[in-house]
């Protein structure tokens, strides 16, 4: 048996707002930005990508007593209409609140719990900003020092992943695009970015290692390397038991639950050599609430949860559900993640995202439409486990169904 494993994103798929470079330190963004104007080469930005990073609103920030509707019947039915004969390797959750006072609420296998691959970043990075707002509780500014100020040095925790990365040459003013190395340097805004918009599984080991340092050290954050060996020297009970408070608990902590939503474990084999962890489960309805909570201001709190949904901005090439040509003019809120294995013998043409002993997809969505001044607003969670299929063609061909139906609130 042949097995092709893996948790793919393409480097071409940059979030966080185009403006935000001189704000955070992600050197990137200005390279972007330049592309989109035309100074340099490089692909413009679809149009719903253009926001700056003050018209990324929480949608629901003025309703702290929303909370997820009963299901929808009629549009539960649609849903699952659209999703074709093997709907039932589906799991689905659509919350449409372009109108708030009358949201509805579409689910399909919600409580199916599967792998949730690089999706689970979401929760690496929710489990960060909660850390982050232990130790500022009241102090914003801080908060936006540490994540800028902050130089992260790749090491053996960052081994091994064949995700590349954007870096960006100022002084030639273009970009080099590469997996991360052991020596690389830059600022934990710039990693925590690598591991959302690149999908970096090595930029996300780099991200949780930082996590243990700032839950273990506190206001001793950040520590000089030699320090490092006094948590990571701890028996390996220890230093798993610290790895899950750092992760788990905070999920916990903002009223999710744990066997329904977690990231248990390192993104990197170096990673997982170093420190041990549990499984790493997801549903989709779990997986709404967390996004429920981000819109309405309350995932850690107002500044985490603007700053979250800043993360998953789409500015660039948009692949997999969010590639759907009906969301062009569409603000996009976009995290996806895949994992797939493949038995050659039993299919030899089993490939990339056409797994035929397993084929994950997994997508979160927060559709607003136009971007700007939108008429429409949905979010939507997605799972499948559909074998031999494309399953980015099929996520993509179902975002522009849904939002066919989404445009003209059938029932």
């Amino acid at each position: 048996m042949t097995a092709l494993i893996g948790l793919l994103l393409p480097t071409t798929l940059p979030a966080y707002p185009l403006d935000a470079a001189e704000e955070t330190g992600i050197e990137r963004l200005e390279g972007y930005r330049l592309a989109n104007q035309g100074e340099i080469a490089g692909n413009r930005v679809p149009p719903g990508a253009l926001l700056d990073s003050e018209q990324i609103r929480l949608r629901l920030a003025d309703r702290p007593g929303f909370e997820l509707p009963d299901t929808d019947a009629a549009l539960t039915r649609r849903v699952i209409g659209l999703l074709g004969p093997e709907a039932s390797r589906y799991s689905v959750s659509v919350l449409d609140i372009s109108d708030p006072d009358r949201p509805r609420y579409a689910e399909h296998n919600g409580l199916t719990r599967r792998t949730p691959g690089s999706v689970g970043k979401v929760m690496l990075a929710t489990a960060l900003l909660q850390a982050i707002a232990d130790r500022y509780p009241d102090d914003i500014e801080a908060r936006q020092r540490l994540l800028r100020d902050t130089q992260v040095t790749a090491d053996e925790f960052i081994q091994w992943d064949s995700h590349t990365v954007p870096f960006w040459d100022g002084e030639n003013r273009r970009f080099k695009r590469r997996p991360l190395r052991v020596g690389d340097t830059a600022n934990l805004w710039s990693y925590l970015d690598w591991a959302m918009s690149a999908s970096s599984n090595a930029a996300a080991s780099a991200v949780m290692k930082q996590l243990m340092l700032l839950h273990h050290f506190d206001e001793d954050y950040p520590v000089a390397p030699e320090r490092e060996a006094e948590l990571f020297d701890r028996p390996p009970a220890e230093r798993r038991d610290i790895l899950l408070e750092a992760l788990v608990e905070p999920i916990a902590r903002n009223g999710l639950d744990t066997e329904q939503l977690r990231q248990g474990a390192f993104f990197t084999s170096g990673g997982k050599a170093r420190v041990s962890g549990t499984n790493s489960l997801g549903t989709t309805r779990e997986l709404m609430r967390l996004l429920v909570k981000m819109e309405k201001g309350e995932l850690v709190d107002e500044w985490s949860s603007r700053e979250l949904k800043r993360l998953l901005y789409m500015t660039q090439r948009r692949i997999r559900y969010a590639s759907s040509p009906a969301l062009s003019d569409a603000a996009v809120f976009f995290k996806s993640g895949s994992l797939y294995k493949c038995d050659r013998e039993a299919n030899p043409d089993c490939g990339k995202y056409r797994g035929n002993v397993y084929n994950y997809m997994h997508s979160v969505a927060i559709v607003e439409h136009p971007a700007g001044h939108p008429e429409q607003v949905y979010l939507v969670t997605m799972t499948s486990n559909v074998l031999n299929k494309n399953s980015a063609v099929a996520h993509q061909s179902f975002a522009t169904r849904l939002h066919r139906v989404m445009e003209a609130r059938e029932d």
